[in-house]
């Protein structure tokens, strides 16, 4: 579904997340008007909540409806693809990110983040912040990827590393399918994707629809509006699509 940039709620909102570890910013992508979505990101690699998770990995992941981009403004970025680990910087330019590849992306363990302060990198990185420009192909698709998906995951993730809640597998198989995305299995299972994808729909969709797990939040969610249509779009998640909720509601997860 190809959305009107027009008037977009959501160009030059800044979301922050992990406390203020991780702030994204939504622009107009400098290269491309046709991107589904376009973020400045940043990683303050020496904030506290982005040095307590540097050792662990976010999910490996695919996207089957979109391709998605990475370029590094300033610093490293680690992206693992297929098992291989990239570590970008600004000279490698545009990085994509295929349709169905295993993927996930990570802010890389250097010896500056951990408290080195006297070494530079040869471009003259200080080693304390990563910003880089994340961006996504559009699609006709509903589930896809875009900031309503992102603002709702990274709120989400909050809960989990700054309230310290439990992690809850089919919340975040709901969220993910919503998004356009949906968790990777062993490379050594066959047909490994189109299961995944498959678990996705039944549990995190159909499952998780009727045991009351939804994927957007109205506290969350600046497009709340676009939220309900794609809510709509599912006869799982109908019944949380309501335009007449107002920010403060309490949320049942």
């Amino acid at each position: 579904m190809s959305t009107s940039k027009l008037l977009d709620p959501y160009m030059g909102k800044t979301i922050t997340a992990f406390e203020g570890g991780i702030i994204t910013r939504i622009i107009a992508h400098p290269h491309d008007a046709s991107r589904a979505f376009a973020y400045e990101v940043t990683f303050d690699l020496t904030h506290p909540r982005i040095v307590a998770v540097a050792a662990q990995k976010p999910p490996l992941h695919f996207h089957p409806y979109q391709e998605e981009y990475i370029e590094i403004v300033q610093g490293r970025l680690a992206v693992e693809v297929e098992g291989v680990e990239h570590v970008l910087r600004p000279s490698d330019g545009e990085f994509k990110l295929r349709p169905w590849c295993n993927h996930r992306l990570y802010s890389p363990v250097t010896e500056l983040g951990a408290g080195n302060n006297d070494k530079e990198y040869e471009d003259g990185w200080d080693g304390e912040k990563t910003v880089f420009l994340l961006s996504g192909e559009d699609t006709d698709e509903m589930f896809r990827l875009d900031t309503v998906f992102f603002e709702n995951w990274y709120a989400y993730q909050d809960r989990i590393v700054v309230d310290g809640e439990k992690i809850d597998l089919i919340q975040v198989m709901s969220m993910f399918d919503a998004g356009g995305s949906y968790l990777s299995l062993p490379r050594w299972i066959p047909f490994s994707r189109t299961i995944a994808r498959c678990l996705g729909i039944v549990v995190g969709r159909w499952i998780g629809g009727m045991l009351g797990y939804q994927p957007f939040f109205r506290q969350w969610t600046t497009d709340w509006d676009l939220a309900c249509q794609k809510m709509e779009m599912s006869v799982f998640h109908r019944r949380f699509s309501d335009r007449r909720l107002v920010e403060g509601v309490a949320m049942k997860i």
